[in-house]
């Protein structure tokens, strides 16, 4: 005999509500019970599939966070300024008061971890095409590390 049929909108609406509960409360209040809760499902739901919060936000801001627009201004120095000004913009979001909490977890979590520093990897491309773009135009002569870019830019 089959079991209850699983509910196929369960894990986007664990998410969303985590998101919601997230950008409202901060990271420190999230609970995965009172995600559970709130998305009208079981905390045996939730923890199967994130084992600890640090795991569910990390999946949660891949999922949510705006994307990084690819600004092509035809200069650099006007590329990276539209770049900052985005990450500056950004501050002002609700959701970046629950990074803070987040990014002190990742240290205790190294799958996590991995997935924040790709969500960053992702999310840094924009930076990575501007450089490439000035190269091929010679405004500069060579890629810088752009790992200390990117970090000097956050």
């Amino acid at each position: 005999m089959a079991g209850r049929p699983r509910d196929p909108d369960l894990e986007q609406r664990l998410l969303t509500t985590a998101w919601s509960l997230l950008t409202a409360h901060g990271y420190d209040a999230l609970t995965l019970t009172q995600v559970a809760a709130q998305a009208g499902a079981h905390r045996t739901d939730v923890y199967r599939r994130w084992p600890s919060k640090v795991r569910l936000v990390a999946d949660v801001l891949e999922e949510f966070l705006p994307p990084v627009p690819d600004f092509d201004t035809g200069a650099l120095l006007a590329d990276l300024r539209a770049f900052a000004e985005d990450l500056a913009g950004a501050w002002d979001q609700p959701w970046n008061d629950g990074l803070v909490g987040f990014l002190s977890d990742l240290r205790r979590d190294d799958e996590a971890a991995r997935a924040f520093r790709g969500l960053v990897s992702r999310r840094s491309q924009p930076l990575v095409d501007a450089i490439a773009r000035a190269v091929r135009r010679g405004e500069i002569d060579e890629v810088p590390d752009l790992a200390l870019v990117g970090n000097l830019l956050e």
